[in-house]
Parts: structure tokens; sequence; C-alpha cells
């Protein structure tokens, strides 16, 4: 299980120096690390967040598989429950026809939620927009949830200025608890 810390630092310089100790002194991998920040400032080797970080695509596409599925398995039985007159289904045609229909529903599903997901802001990040805007920088950082203790504490102890939130990640819901604030 994982967590995601949002660092909220003043400029580039802080988040640099952030990452360059957490990378030094706990491993942290750069695939793991996302920076937000205004388009107009230029953030050198930092990762700039994906459509992944900075929208409801990965919820959208949560969602589409579970819809989808949920559908096509719905219609599969359905079809299979009352095939068209005087047709006479194996085992096998049935269990196919269900496959079929699931997998159907789950590529269409994810299909229309990513493109309607990928144009909807992150609400996680709602509450950083106004410091954005302003210039200051978001750092998001994707932890191992036994970790998540060791990363707060060594970002607080080295950096005081740091406004520290954790989000347990979930499929349907998400639970936010803000620490430094």
């Amino acid at each position: 299980m994982r967590r995601r810390l949002y660092l909220m630092l003043p400029d580039i310089g802080h988040c640099e120096q952030v990452v360059a100790e957490l990378q030094y002194q706990s491993g942290l991998n750069k695939h793991d690390i996302h920076v937000v920040a205004r388009d107009d400032i230029p953030l050198g080797k930092l990762p700039r967040a994906t459509l992944l970080e900075k929208t409801e695509l990965a919820y959208g596409l949560e969602l589409g598989v579970i819809v989808g599925g949920i559908a096509g398995l719905l219609s599969g039985i359905l079809t299979v429950l009352f095939p068209p007159a005087s047709l006479t289904l194996g085992i096998g045609t049935m269990a196919m026809i269900i496959f079929i229909t699931t997998s159907t529903g789950i590529g269409f599903s994810i299909l229309v939620s990513a493109l309607v997901a990928r144009d909807i802001p992150n609400h996680e990040l709602d509450s950083f927009q106004m410091k954005i805007a302003q210039g200051e920088i978001l750092l998001i950082l994707d932890v191992a949830t036994k970790q998540v203790n060791q990363f707060i504490q060594l970002i607080r102890n080295t950096h005081p200025e740091a406004q520290i939130g954790v989000v347990k990640p979930n499929i349907l819901q998400t639970a936010t608890q803000v620490y430094g604030e």
C-alpha cells in the first residue's frame, strides 16, 4: 500500500533541496516524485506532474473498470438466460458470451471514462491551487505506507517551512489527513 505526501514549498530552490535530500537519505525513486508549479516557472531536472497526478484520470479509469465490468457481466448473463428463440447454448458458449460482454463493457467504459476524466482537475490539488498561482511549488511524493512517518520526520527536521499533507488512496473515496498546517 502506498500513500501520497503533498509538500507546499516556497520556491524551486527549496524543492530541489528537498528532492536531493530525500533521494540521498531515503533512496526515493525519481518516478515517485512529481512537481506542480505555474507554467512560467522552470523546473529544471525536477519531474513535472503528469495527467495521472494533475487530473482525475486514475479515478476515472478505476470507476470505468468497475462500472463497465458490472454492466458487461449483467448483459452477458441476460444474454445467456434469455437467448434468441430456438437457440440452445452450451456451457462453453455461455462462458464465452459472458467473457466477451464483460470484456467489451470494461473496454468501452474505460475509454469513455478516460476521455471524460482527463479534463477534470484532481480535487486533491484544489486546496493548493491558490498557492501554486502565487508561485509556490507543490511537491508530490508517492511513498510506502510504512515509510510515511519516516519521510514526515525527515522533512520536518530539515525543512520546517514545508507544509505536509498525507493522502490515503482508495478506489471510490479519498480520505485526507493534513499535517503541519
